[in-house]
């Protein structure tokens, strides 16, 4: 097996992408050596999931695993006996750790650990994403006049990242962020060319090829800014999630490994291909009061539930059985618990449900997210600036709309849920932390510790895992043709 270290791992969505992928003898390909991570509930979910791809793999015994994500028994019922062996194992391979100058020592000598001496290493793959927040478009927007924005530290974590390249020098790295940076900026220099700048000059002298995963290029020819941006709904993903993701190969390897990219999906999967099959649930009615009071809101309710019922009854599902239907399924369903997991709505305030239920129902109809102009004006929620001519909560609340991919689903889900509008007018409530894994594609089989708020934040920081498997093909697939031809390790 290929030995893989993921730094800023999150829940593991890079993770078991790699993880899932099978060599031609049926064994596994890639054998996680390290995760590491900052956030404990994060690691929780990583220490859970490791322990479940040990049993697979060795022909343990899954039932605990089972019940145990299914409610059907404590945690401490399941810490038992075998199961309670491979958690230990499986844990030792989860490092929380808050990838930084502090940290370093001791990551390095984890790292150094677990892959030898030097002399002694083979192929082996770094994979992560360092932190987003200092180059999304939202987190900048938020910090507009901010001072210490430009030195805040998460603009330079990726040096963490680089730091473990240059010093125990991958075969192959893969590195994740958002699209927010081709346009983030630091002391007026272009975050991504500081990036690749950074990359060209590593301490160590180690040197790489970085290539897109969807612009060929030729032997010499640098792909532009642009072709390192993956739109996932091209590629068999229902979400429209955009990222920047750079493959790097070491200069010793790149004129043995083949130059290929990820092969398009044959359609765009929608909202419906990944979600429409699961249990209708409803919200229940929170507690907090709406602020405008003159609206009878149970009785407005009640007639927002029937016109959600009305609209639903004509409408037309589209067929998608089809092969890219298929192969969708078939990755979320693959050992699948018997009851669903994690598919628990939130509450949510009466006067947010009767919009839920209006807005679903308005989306059918026009085959689009409806904007706040589609309401009557009784049903306007009470912004200070919502009748301004550019109000900018006009999407404030978005549906996402069933035959089309769902909007990017980001950490902000964790906070509510007016972005991720069920798209099924009879159940008018937001999004369930299954629905949105499930738009990421995280298998059914896949469980998200910590609380609800935590399960939310992990999902929306992930790496889509199908398109992780896709790129993890790839890597496989230039790592067997090195295999086969001699050549000088790096001697850098």
């Amino acid at each position: 097996m290929i030995p893989v270290i993921d730094l800023f791992a999150g829940p593991g969505g890079l993770n078991e992408g790699f993880s899932s992928i099978l060599a031609k003898n049926g064994s596994p390909a890639f054998s996680t050596l390290a995760s590491f991570e900052m956030d404990e509930a994060a690691c929780q979910t990583l220490r859970l999931r490791a322990t479940y791809r040990h049993l697979k793999n060795t022909g343990g015994d899954r039932r605990p695993y089972y019940r145990y994500i299914q409610g059907l028994q404590s945690w401490t019922e399941t810490l038992k006996g075998p199961f309670k062996d491979a958690y230990e194992l499986a844990s030792k391979h989860v490092v929380r750790a808050e990838l930084g100058l502090g940290e370093r020592p001791r990551v390095d000598a984890h790292i150094q650990k677990l892959l030898g001496p030097e002399h002694q290493r083979d192929q082996w793959v770094l994979i992560g994403g360092p932190p987003c927040q200092a180059y999304s478009l939202a987190g900048r927007s938020r910090r507009t006049g901010d001072e210490a924005f430009e030195s805040d530290l998460k603009h330079f974590l990726y040096r963490e990242y680089l730091h473990i390249v240059s010093t125990f020098k991958p075969s192959i790295f893969v590195m994740e962020n958002v699209k927010g940076l081709l346009s983030a900026t630091n002391g007026g220099q272009g975050m991504l060319k500081k990036i690749l700048t950074d990359l060209e000059d590593l301490p160590s002298g180690v040197q790489y090829e970085i290539r897109s995963l969807t612009v060929e290029t030729q032997p010499g020819e640098k792909p532009q800014p642009g072709d390192f941006v993956i739109r996932s709904e091209e590629y068999g993903i229902p979400q429209k999630r955009h990222r920047v993701i750079l493959l790097g190969i070491r200069s010793d390897l790149v004129e043995i490994a083949p130059r290929q990219v990820l092969v398009p999906s044959d359609r765009r999967l929608t909202v419906r291909d990944a979600i429409a099959d699961l249990p209708r649930v409803q919200s229940n009615i929170s507690t907090r009061k709406p602020k405008n009071e003159a609206v009878d809101w149970p009785a407005e309710l009640a007639v927002a539930k029937r016109i959600g019922a009305e609209a639903f009854s004509v409408h037309k599902a589209t067929n998608t059985d089809d092969k890219s239907g298929r192969d969708l399924r078939n990755w979320l369903f693959r050992d699948a618990p018997r009851h669903v997991t994690q598919h628990e709505p939130r509450a949510h305030m009466i006067s947010d449900l009767v919009r839920y239920y209006l807005m679903s129902a308005k989306a059918l109809e026009l085959g689009r997210s409806p904007k706040y102009s589609d309401l009557e004006e009784k049903f306007l929620p009470d912004h200070l600036n919502i009748e301004r001519e550019n109000t900018p909560f006009v999407d404030r609340f978005k549906v996402q709309v069933w035959d089309e991919p769902s909007t990017t689903v980001v950490s902000h889900i964790s906070k509510d849920g007016h972005y991720y509008i069920h798209p099924n007018p009879k159940q008018g409530r937001s999004l369930t932390v299954r629905e949105a894994a499930r738009l990421q594609t995280f298998p059914d089989n896949y469980f998200f510790e910590g609380p609800r708020t935590q399960q939310f934040h992990q999902v929306g920081n992930a790496v889509p895992p199908l398109l992780a498997h896709k790129i993890g093909q790839q890597v496989l697939a230039i790592l067997e043709a090195i295999a086969k031809e001699p050549h000088s390790p790096v001697q850098q």
